[in-house]
């Protein structure tokens, strides 16, 4: 049996490390490998968590080598974690002698470049995104400042170096795969594109009980001619709610039924500045914190999603799991041009709207496209989330570089 490290940089006690890492370990170690996995931890959530993600991996027989996050002081907490993540590397690599690792990201690969040079071991750089362009474009580094200047400079070299010396690159989208493709020496670099993949039996409308959705439809006051769009997750760095609530408030205009519910843990507070701002009336906005289980009950409350996401250069190289998830369910989306993939799977799927720009024009377009989406069955979204978002896929597109590289 091949021992694989797994080094993930986000938490296993984060919700990510639960959707998007843990479900693809699970389906590995099922097919013979031996996973151990190193992920950094946040205090308050590793405590609430660590019980139920330890129960997680003793069923499926995943070694869990948690470490603690460092959050402060920039820069300095991050060299320090990577000490860490080295000096843990060192005593695994003593007990289980490694055939390969698999490096969650650019911070993680740091971990597998170190042990690639110490003992030889292959790693797989599964990039996730362009994520010094990440953070230029979502203003966390301000290239004017000199020392952001060099640290972005220095994530941009090591990810050439990873390129350049990864026995295998995962790319979310086929967008990143041919901008990587395109730069000068990297014409032949090894690609495989997984996207963030959803877990399709979680997320399937036979697995919901109708009564519960009933429950939550008059819990949240919502009548049957209701017109509901839906916003799944928080609105972070990437995602644009100004410009989704001005396309609902245009969506108000065509349909005074309609009613926005936003499934998100932000508070309500948050999500009411952004209709005020937008002058949105507050009785067309609903707000709903979730846990996990409860959000496709809570998506079938609706006719369809939206999501818009700022089209900046490192998105191109993005995969939103919400699109997989609210597909699954058998609900289109509407979203915007320049990210990822979005725009080629909408295309050849038919399963929602592109809108193109932000002006009242693009909207009064895309809302104007809205009663031919709806008269498509069901099955045509589920379908488009099985054939670019099934998380079993994903599994076997991994196995399959995980086979390559141990030949």
């Amino acid at each position: 049996m091949s021992a694989i490290l797994y080094i993930s940089y986000d938490g296993m006690t984060d919700p990510l490390g639960q959707s998007q890492v843990l479900p693809y370990l699970v389906g590995l170690s099922q097919k013979g490998y031996q996973i151990v996995l190193i992920s950094f931890e946040k205090e308050e959530r590793f405590e609430s968590n660590k019980s139920t993600i330890e129960a997680i991996c003793t069923k499926a027989n995943i070694v869990w080598k948690p470490l603690n996050y460092t959050k402060k002081p920039p820069i300095l907490s991050t060299l320090w974690d990577v000490y860490q993540l080295k000096r843990l590397i060192k005593k695994l690599q003593k007990q289980y002698h490694f055939s390969l690792s698999h490096c969650r990201s650019h911070i993680s690969s740091m971990g597998g470049a170190y042990l690639k040079r110490k003992s030889n071991v292959p790693f797989i750089f599964d990039m996730r995104g362009f994520y010094a362009d990440e953070r230029v474009d979502g203003n966390i580094w301000k290239l004017s400042n000199p020392l952001f200047r060099k640290v972005y400079h220095f994530f941009k070299q090591k990810e050439k170096a990873f390129l350049h010396d990864a026995a295998y690159t995962i790319s979310l989208t086929e967008a990143g795969k041919r901008i990587i493709h395109s730069w000068s020496g990297f014409e032949q670099t090894p690609i495989q594109v997984i996207p963030c993949c959803a877990d399709l039996n979680h997320f399937n409308r036979l697995n919901v009980d109708e009564t519960r959705v009933k429950q939550w439809q008059k819990e949240l006051q919502i009548y049957d001619d209701d017109f509901v769009i839906s916003y799944l997750g928080s609105l972070g760095t990437w995602y644009m709610g100004d410009e989704m609530f001005q396309f609902f408030k245009r969506l108000l205009t065509h349909n005074p039924k309609a009613k926005f519910l936003l499934i998100t843990p932000d508070s309500k507070s948050l999500i009411e500045s952004y209709a005020e701002k937008n002058s949105v009336p507050k009785e067309a906005i609903i707000v709903k914190s979730a846990k996990r289980n409860e959000v496709p009950e809570l998506l079938l409350l609706s006719k369809l999603a939206l999501f818009f996401i700022k089209p900046v250069f490192s998105k191109q190289a993005s995969s939103p799991v919400k699109m997989g998830e609210i597909l699954a369910m058998g609900i289109p989306t509407i979203a915007n041009a320049g990210v990822g993939d979005v725009d080629a799977i909408i295309s050849d799927t038919q399963c929602g709207i592109i809108v193109n720009g932000f002006s009242d024009v693009d909207f009064d377009k895309a809302i104007s496209q809205i009663d031919e989406l709806l008269k498509q069955e069901k099955s045509v979204f589920i379908k488009a989330s099985q054939k670019y978002y099934s998380l079993a896929d994903g599994v076997e597109k991994y196995a399959k570089v995980y086979e390559q590289i141990l030949l």
